[in-house]
């Protein structure tokens, strides 16, 4: 038996999935039970209004929407929703996602979103995001996210001298 999604993916189009990869895989990385659903605040408003009502319903405790150009679905969730809102801001066409983000950002006071970059970078972010939402109430999570942070910590170089890199030496 799978657990209840305690993070809800919502993007307004299939095209944006790919997008959303890393989003799902760092999800994964942290055992967090998630569910992505395509759901066009646009098109289908109503459709998701009764989306949001049931995930709460069942459990979801957080929200991450992904939208391009004037990206209104993650404004439009926080409207329907007090729960945690993550926008993730897509490259939608030739702004290059410069409108998205703005739209994500410029939410009028008492609906906020909390955004992250454009783009895929974004996505990853959206889910380390959520993860640190959801730790502070989880403490077996809270040690994922700090063994991860360990590890990501042990990755980076220091003390990298740029004379020598500019020489070829490291």
């Amino acid at each position: 038996m799978t657990p209840a999604p305690s993070v809800a993916v919502i993007c307004g189009s299939r095209s944006d999935l790919p997008a959303l990869r890393g989003c799902f895989d760092t999800l994964d990385r942290f055992e967090i039970a998630w569910e992505s659903s395509v759901i066009s605040a646009h098109r289908q408003p109503e459709a998701l209004a009764a989306y949001v009502r049931d995930a709460e319903a069942r459990g979801v405790r957080i929200f991450i929407g992904a939208a391009g150009m004037a990206a209104h679905l993650p404004g439009v969730l926080a409207s329907l929703t007090a729960r945690p809102v993550i926008g993730v801001p897509l490259d939608g066409g030739a702004l290059g996602g410069a409108d998205a983000l703005y739209s994500v950002v410029q939410m009028p006071p008492g609906v906020p979103v909390a955004s992250v970059s454009i783009g895929p970078p974004g996505a990853k972010n959206a889910a380390h995001l959520a993860a640190r939402i959801l730790a502070l109430t989880d403490h077996a999570l809270a040690e994922r996210v700090a063994v991860f942070r360990t590890e990501q910590a042990d990755g980076a170089e220091v003390g990298i001298d740029p004379r020598a890199a500019a020489q070829g030496r490291q």
